[in-house]
């Protein structure tokens, strides 16, 4: 299963939204979306959209944290990381420092997919793609966007 993953967005879609999300199963987007509207052209997308509320955004109806296991593997998607890696995840994915991140701590993997708008610490604008195979392994990676 093939995802894509974004975080940030911050009134703004990445460019080319259509062909980022072709071929994909799914789309996570972890936080700071901002304005409601932004998802109605993400879901057009077509995959199914699972969303989590960041620190940004207003709408309460936005869970603050997804759990979701797909093929074994148990995800924790939020926007802001915690210190600590949180009991029975295997991959925890967030948004907020608008900087990619690939790191194992504590047994846990820590993913973010960088940021569509307003990267941070020279980073480039990007969004990640999270291929988890039938027997969990994953891969990922992280696509530079352009204007």
């Amino acid at each position: 299963m093939r995802v894509l993953v974004l975080a940030d967005t911050h009134n703004h879609l990445p460019p080319k939204l259509d062909e980022l999300a072709g071929g994909v199963d799914e789309i996570w987007h972890l936080g700071d979306v901002v304005a409601a509207s932004i998802l109605e052209s993400i879901r057009a997308a077509g995959p199914p959209l699972t969303i989590v509320r960041g620190n940004c955004d207003s709408s309460h109806e936005w869970p603050l944290v997804a759990d979701l296991e797909r093929n074994g593997v148990r995800f924790r998607l939020i926007h802001i990381p915690p210190k600590q890696p949180p009991a029975d995840t295997d991959v925890l994915l967030h948004g907020h420092t608008h900087v990619p991140r690939d790191e194992v701590r504590n047994g846990v993997r820590f993913l973010n997919p960088g940021c569509v708008t307003r990267p941070n610490r020279g980073a480039p604008a990007s969004v990640a793609y999270l291929e988890i195979g039938a027997a969990g392994e994953l891969q990922w990676k992280l696509v530079r966007l352009r204007s």
